[in-house]
């Protein structure tokens, strides 16, 4: 878990004190995150890392482009040096393509690409099981608050109602995934 407490180390520099709401919920999403790692594998340590990390794009030392998942990820890359597929799981997290393009930084997102879709599937369910203060939360309602708090006029609803059914489909595959290894381990 080197990797992963690294993340959580910088996560909590960067948001604990100054976001510490974000850093709550990015608590938790860390902690989603280690309940998939019978389902993940060797990939489970990076998932966490990615977890704990996937809102560092926040924090006042990484805003660049206002776009918080290409800032966290241009910050774990340009100033720590991270792992290019950390990088690249925190750029595409949840809504993120589609807020790129709302935004017209789809080049910059591409700086991260490929996105690996099983891990990209598996941090967007850990956001979306967690609610901004830390509490678990049913995806669907989690969606819903996101729609309400930012409202019609504003980038991020236009991006999370275009992606809701990707985003719930992402929670189903990962549900579905994390139920059959369970299943083989009984």
């Amino acid at each position: 878990m080197q990797l992963a407490r690294w993340a959580y180390d910088l996560a909590e520099s960067l948001l604990a004190d100054s976001l510490p709401r974000r850093w709550a919920h990015s608590q938790r999403v860390y902690s989603q995150a280690l309940t998939l790692a019978p389902a993940l594998g060797e990939d489970a340590e990076l998932l966490a890392a990615a977890a704990i990390a996937h809102d560092i794009g926040y924090s006042q030392a990484a805003v660049d482009t206002g776009q918080h998942m290409i800032d966290g990820a241009r910050y774990l890359r340009d100033v720590v040096g991270a792992d290019p597929r950390l990088c690249s799981i925190v750029a595409f997290h949840t809504s993120s393509s589609w807020e790129a393009s709302e935004l017209g930084l789809d080049d910059a997102l591409s700086e991260f690409g490929p996105a690996e879709s099983e891990l990209v599937d598996a941090i967007t369910y850990c956001d979306l099981t967690s609610d901004p203060v830390g509490d678990l939360v049913d995806p669907a309602e989690r969606l819903s608050e996101v729609l309400e708090r930012y409202g019609p006029e504003h980038v991020v609803f236009r991006a999370v109602s275009a992606a809701r059914p990707e985003l719930m489909a992402r929670v189903g595959r990962v549900r579905r995934r994390a139920e059959a290894v369970m299943a083989k381990l009984s």
